[in-house]
């Protein structure tokens, strides 16, 4: 069995993370990969913050194993959820998009764990001093808001500038991934576009297809010029959204407001015209639904053998 401190030090018995997927990360998945001894998570972006605290309390109720929260930074709700993890003992949180700093004090006092995602090292060291306990380095490959560095580069260098656990996402969907990530100095990996199909996830049969049905190639990444780099897989949505980035006639604030609920109309509808149907490198690794169990036991057998140098 693969062994890790990142599993100790968060109470897991395999170092799987569920990536918390805006619109997509809620109790139905987050309890399903956490009884199958990963870490799921429950995305803060749903229909409201009382929604989220819905979620939480109805995962306590589907699992007894440990669970975090994603907080990203900048949504108009962080500040209520950031008070809400306190308020119901969530033992994890992660973080996207900003710096925890005001948070930090309050959530470590509550004895919550830290683990936010970074893109770059200098980035990892900030959360190190401020006391993450870990760190999550993803790379561009992943789907949805991304970084500029990619995971292979990306996760020795993190490794190497702190002393806290790092665990590696971007590109990872399988054992072979796994057993890179661990390569590389990490001591965990981070997953999202794999979970999607799995027969405990919520989100559109259509996505779920669309995600299956996927070749390497078949993502994109828009929003760049915005200054908010965002991969999905290539729908007409995608295309007419960058068309309109490369438009100089068209301003900004407009290109962003087609954009807006794309993501909600992807996982609930299964709108192939206006869904953006977020997903990383790796869709193209996903051949079949199965549970979140199976893609956990999966993975670390791949990844065991792979590095007992048995296949």
């Amino acid at each position: 069995m693969i062994e890790s401190p990142i599993c100790n030090l968060l109470g897991i018995k395999y170092p799987i993370f569920q990536g918390g997927m805006a619109w997509v990360a809620d109790a139905s998945l987050a309890s399903a990969v956490s009884n199958a001894g990963g870490l799921g998570l429950i995305s803060c972006i749903t229909a409201g913050s009382e929604a989220v605290r819905e979620e939480i309390r109805k995962c306590k109720k589907l699992t007894a194993k440990p669970f975090g929260v994603n907080i990203m930074l900048q949504a108009p709700n962080a500040d209520e959820i950031a008070q809400m993890v306190v308020d119901e003992n969530v033992p994890i949180v992660t973080t996207g998009a900003g710096m925890p700093t005001k948070y930090m004090e309050k959530w470590l006092a509550a004895g919550i764990k830290v683990v936010p995602v970074i893109s770059a090292s200098l980035f990892a060291q900030k959360m190190e001093a401020m006391g993450a306990c870990a760190v999550v380095a993803e790379g561009g490959e992943s789907g949805g808001h991304i970084g500029e560095m990619n995971t292979m580069a990306l996760v020795p260098a993190v490794v190497d500038a702190v002393h806290i656990p790092v665990i590696a996402a971007g590109g990872i969907a399988d054992g072979r991934g796994m057993a890179a990530a661990f390569m590389l100095g990490a001591s965990g990996v981070q997953c999202g576009t794999c979970f999607l199909v799995a027969d405990e996830c919520t989100v559109s049969d259509v996505y779920k297809d669309k995600v299956i049905a996927a070749k390497d190639g078949d993502t994109m990444v828009t929003g760049r010029s915005l200054g908010q780099p965002v991969r999905a897989l290539k729908t007409p949505f995608t295309r007419k959204f960058a068309e309109m980035e490369k438009d100089a006639a068209i301003k900004p604030d407009e290109v962003m407001a087609y954009g807006t609920g794309s993501l909600r109309k992807a996982v609930k509808d299964g709108d192939l015209k206006m869904g953006s149907f977020m997903a990383g490198e790796s869709a193209g690794l996903v051949h079949k639904r199965q549970s979140a169990a199976s893609i956990i036991e999966n993975m670390v057998s791949e990844a065991e053998k792979l590095m007992n140098k048995e296949l």
